[in-house]
Parts: C-alpha cells; structure tokens; sequence
C-alpha cells in the first residue's frame, strides 16, 4: 500500500492481526523490506502488527516534489518513521531498527520517546548527539566506501553502477555464503528507485563535507537531537561478532546512555546483516525483549 505524508508517498507493507501490537520495521542500507520477510512472519505469529516501510530513496516510497532536498539525516529518516505512523493512526509502536534503520530508531527514541514502547536495533551502535568523528584506523579501512562516495570522481562512479557498489558491500561486510544470486537481485530491485543514488550520496557525504543538502524542515530536530545523549526507551542491540563494517568494538560499553534498559547480544559468526544470517536467533531474542518491555 502507498501512505502519503508531507513529504513522501511511502511505500508500506502492513500485515498481521488487527489488534496486535505494533511493531514498526526498519530496513538498512544497502537492503529493503524484503529483508524483513522471517523476521516480520515471527512477529506476526506472536501476534504483532507489523509496519514495514520502504525508506527514502528505495522501492515504490517517492518524494512529493522534485524540489525536495534528498536529505538522508538520521532526523529526517525518523520524520518519516514518526509521520508514517501518525498517517496510520499509530500512536505508538515497538521498533526494530537494521543500520540505516537502527540510526533512526535511536533517533525516534531519543527525539519521540513516547511514541515507542520499547526497541531494538541491529549492527549499528547508538551515536550520542547524533554526531559523526573520524573513527579509530581499523574502522575507517572497513569504511572505505565512505570516503570514496566523498570524492566527485567516487559518486559519479556509483551513479553509474549502483548495483554494483550495493552488491560490494554484501561480499564483504559478512562471512561469505550468507546469501545467493537471486536473493540479491530481487532485493537490489528497491535499488532502482531514481533517487536511491542521490540519498546514498547525500547520507555518506554529509557526514564529512561542507554543503550537501540539507532539508531546513530537519533544522530543529538536528538542534534537539545534538542535545540527546541519554535514551529512555528499553533498548536491545544485537552485534554480529563477525561484523565487518561496523566493527564490534563501536557497540561495546554504551550502557550509560541508555536509563531504560540496555542489552547487547553478540552472536558468533554472524556479520552486517543478523536478521538474514542468524534469523532464528534474532526473532527469539528480539521477541523476548518486546515481550518484557511493551
């Protein structure tokens, strides 16, 4: 189904009993709903609702005008998130949150906690402030495709093979044999959204250089969020050991920011992606805690 809000029509798969729960999904990059398929049937046979929208920039979600900046802050991703639910009827929800969508679902709690009854987030650490540092050395090597996507010559490369750069990541973020050929091409189809480019580059190169667009309707959420560093909302992070784009060491001894409750589960052998590699062990473990908490 399509929700329209002020600045999208979204692209939203709602599926579940009626009168569950409900839970709002968040997909990551370079990923799609899709990837939420056992997850979302685990959660729905517990009897959740389940509230899985394409993020800006992928699949059938499409920005209302063309003269909308593609602004990929965590602030605008978690706008939508909290605009989509108010378009729903959706006062409040669990969230569950995979990298880009993670930063937004600590965002969402941290700027909206009394739209979230508890949450959880995937593979991404909590950033206090929202604020973005050079990383240790070991960690801006696993990041090279940020600095690249910061050179012109890097973007313009990406624009004209964004699959390829999408299917990169998937090789080497993770142990290998975690996914086949069909499974990336039917997901890399959210890809082709005409503007998953502009908001890939806008959410890379913005973090580091001057002058990337931004969308001024974002300015006081950006205010209030650089002012946030406790979350009040129950939180769940779970890291995979073998994680090697966020490196697990950025996830560890983050407990003091959290005055609600803060677990953190690191599974073995598992990379970037847990609720595709360890799907089991995710749902049981995500289960539990939105089950203690809301």
């Amino acid at each position: 189904m399509i929700v329209e809000t002020e600045v999208l029509q979204i692209e939203v798969q709602v599926d579940g009993p009626g009168n569950g729960r409900p839970v709002l999904l968040l997909h990551g990059w370079p990923d799609a709903p899709r990837g939420w398929r056992t997850m979302a049937t685990a959660l729905q046979d517990a009897g959740y609702l389940t509230i899985i929208p394409a993020l800006r920039g992928t699949s059938g979600t499409r920005f209302l005008s063309p003269e909308t900046p593609r602004d990929a802050q965590a602030s605008a991703l978690a706008q939508d998130a909290v605009d989509l639910m108010d378009a729903l009827g959706v006062e409040s929800a669990a969230v569950l949150g995979h990298d880009w969508g993670a930063r937004a679902a600590y965002t969402i709690a941290a700027l909206y906690p009394h739209r979230v009854g508890a949450m959880a987030a995937l593979a991404l650490a909590y950033q206090p402030r929202g604020v973005f540092t050079v990383p240790s050395f070991s960690q801006a090597r696993a990041f090279w495709y940020q600095w690249f996507l910061c050179l012109d010559q890097g973007a313009a490369a990406v624009g004209r093979e964004p699959m390829a750069f999408a299917r990169l990541q998937w090789e080497t973020w993770s142990p290998p044999g975690w996914y086949d050929d069909a499974e990336f091409t039917a997901t890399a189809e959210s890809f082709l959204n005409p503007d998953w480019v502009p908001v890939t580059l806008n959410a890379y190169r913005s973090r580091y250089l001057e002058g990337e667009a931004r969308d001024a309707r974002y300015d006081e959420l950006a205010r209030r969020l650089s002012e946030t560093e406790i979350i009040s909302v129950p939180t769940l992070m779970v890291q995979g050991a073998a994680d090697y784009c966020d490196q697990p060491a950025s996830s560890d001894g983050l407990d003091r920011h959290f005055s609600g409750g803060y677990r953190r589960e690191v599974i073995d052998g598992v990379g970037h992606f847990p609720h595709r590699e360890a799907p089991e062990l995710v749902a049981e473990s995500v289960l539990a805690h939105f089950r203690a908490n809301c």
